[in-house]
């Protein structure tokens, strides 16, 4: 069945839901498609959040491997997915990850790679590839950015997923409920990140992912300018 990417508004929140059953695995399209909805909802006025969610008992399977095995194009795939996870940071909006299951491969980069990420207690979070003879080229990208470095590789070069109780701990993911509370949880998160006004919201987590890569030095130079922007009115 070919997936897609089904878009729902709850309250201030647009719900982004990967659907590809059974493992709601990314193709080119698929990721395309993503991209495509991302940037639409940060786009809307009415919403305030972005969750990303997946369809069944799982969050997102990874790029189909078995695809690529068959003839995919492997620049095809690997583009896509770095389109994804390079427009995550520019976004305005806080990207929220209800993770109502397992989280693999790139599945976990993009889960590691939004702001805050809630998991069921049973999920399984993590990249696989090693296990398999392969190596997560792009999704270990986002765990060695935001992850230390040694929690990060205790996955990668294994390829075994971390629990979610585990993933908790070293930061992959903000808290842990059963799978009953996960939309309670994620619906009581939204007010909580959604303080700011849109405009400082937009401005501030933006300027966040700018200022992780920069240095020290670098990092104050730039909020000197956005710090004068925010409280500097245009002229009449």
């Amino acid at each position: 069945m070919p997936g897609e990417i089904l878009v729902e508004h709850r309250d201030d929140a647009a719900w982004l839901t990967i659907s590809a059953p059974p493992r709601n695995l990314f193709a080119p399209d698929i990721m395309g498609e993503l991209v495509a909805k991302l940037s639409d909802a940060d786009k809307q006025p009415d919403v305030r959040a972005i969750v990303l969610t997946g369809a069944g008992d799982t969050f997102c399977g990874g790029v189909d491997v078995a695809a690529l095995n068959a003839g995919g194009d492997p620049v095809e795939f690997g583009a896509a997915l770095v389109a994804l996870l390079r427009l995550l940071p520019t976004v305005g909006k806080p990207v929220i990850s209800a993770v109502n299951g397992d989280a693999l491969a790139s599945g976990f980069s993009l889960v590691v790679a939004t702001d805050w990420a809630v998991a069921v207690e049973d999920a399984k979070l993590g990249t696989f590839e090693a296990s398999i003879g392969l190596w997560p080229m792009i999704a270990q990208v986002p765990p060695l950015q935001r992850l230390l470095p040694r929690h990060a590789l205790s996955n990668i070069i294994t390829g075994e997923p971390f629990t979610a109780q585990r993933a908790l701990e070293v930061g992959a993911v903000n808290a842990v409920v059963s799978r009953e509370q996960l939309m309670e949880e994620i619906d009581a998160l939204i007010p909580r990140v959604t303080g700011a006004s849109p405009a400082a919201l937009a401005a501030g987590r933006r300027s966040f992912y700018q200022f992780i890569e920069m240095s020290y030095d670098e990092a104050l130079e730039a909020s000197l300018t956005e710090f004068t922007a925010i409280f500097s009115k245009p002229a009449a």
